[in-house]
């Protein structure tokens, strides 16, 4: 499977930088001397189905089946780092 680092800035809804590899991305945050996350999110699949697939999520719910909770899934078990001036913490 292949995955993406997207890179969310403090207080920042949208990702600010996608990278195929940690090494780029730390480059990037280093040298701009960010804060925020640093996710790795699998492509051509969504975190709700990667979760499930991974056994790292089950449906317990009706509303685990709504495009409302789909569309905003995430799941602490993706690999992230966080980051304070272009430091990993």
């Amino acid at each position: 499977m292949d995955y993406i680092w997207i890179f969310n800035g403090e207080n920042s809804r949208f990702g600010s930088g996608a990278f195929s590899t940690l090494t780029k991305a730390e480059e990037w945050i280093s040298k701009n001397k960010l804060t925020g996350v640093l996710t790795r999110y699998p492509v051509d699949m969504g975190v709700y189905e990667w979760a499930i697939a991974h056994d790292l999520f089950s449906v317990k719910k009706e509303e685990h089946l709504q495009s409302s909770f789909i569309g905003k899934f995430t799941s602490a078990s993706q690999e992230h780092f966080h980051y304070e001036n272009g430091a990993r913490e």
